[in-house]
């Protein structure tokens, strides 16, 4: 896509993790305003929310919001359950045969519900986010089907929507594999020794859960070391 004329902003959901950031550096190359967006919803894994902010100054960010809420009121995840052990060791074929337990129950709806209304409010034009819907099919709320869902709550549920110029939902990953993800991040220099993917606690990649193991097992595949996860190997 070449460079927009004017200057059109884009809220960017930023995780902090390699899908996320690259999501964030290529809209920035595409020449889009970036207004970052992150989410503290007082997950296990909270680390990731210091490699987003970090990646939203590298990446040149407009602004980066964090917004706060509590997810451990209900729990229903690993992710937000210290009770709910995180999967460990599983191989990418064990990781599509069903939703795993790191599924947050609707969290990509609460986290777009967010972007929509913060792209609404600063007059964006669209919202990047990263999913992906190919290297494991787990998550509901990473598919196709569910984006195109989402698309129409954009539109019907938006003054934006319903003047008809609705706020677009971008998903530039979705149909990529983890090693196409990484060398398109590549083309755009995002530093993946500052994202971080790992579910766990630990103030260092624990190289064991699904997260870590599908992010080694692709630089693996191109022959390289995860810079984000020193020594570890997949």
């Amino acid at each position: 896509m070449p460079h927009l004329l004017a200057v059109v902003k884009a809220v960017i959901l930023l995780s902090g993790g390699l899908d996320s950031s690259t999501v964030l550096y290529l809209a920035k190359s595409e020449g889009y305003d970036c207004y970052a967006l992150s989410f503290d919803y007082q997950q296990r894994h909270r680390r990731e929310l210091e490699a987003a902010k970090t990646i939203a100054i590298a990446a040149g960010s407009s602004a980066h919001q964090v917004v706060s809420f509590d997810l451990r009121l209900w729990g229903g995840s690993a992710l937000t359950d210290n009770g709910i052990s995180l999967p460990q060791h599983r191989d990418l074929a064990e990781m599509s045969e069903s939703i795993p337990v790191t599924y947050v129950p609707a969290r990509n709806t609460i986290f777009l519900s967010f972007a929509l209304a913060y792209a609404e409010a600063i007059a964006a034009s669209r919202v990047y986010i990263g999913v992906n819907a190919l290297d494991y099919s787990g998550y509901p709320d990473c598919r196709p089907d569910y984006i195109e869902a989402m698309r129409s709550v954009f539109r019907l549920g938006t003054k934006q929507g319903r003047e008809g110029d609705p706020i677009e939902i971008v998903t530039p990953l979705i149909d990529l594999k983890k090693t196409e993800i990484i060398q398109l991040g590549d083309r755009f220099g995002v530093p993946w020794e500052q994202t971080w993917s790992c579910y766990s606690e630990a103030s260092v990649p624990c190289g064991t859960c699904d997260s870590c193991r599908l992010r080694l097992a692709a630089f693996a595949e191109l022959g390289r070391v995860d810079p984000g996860s020193g020594e570890l190997k997949a």
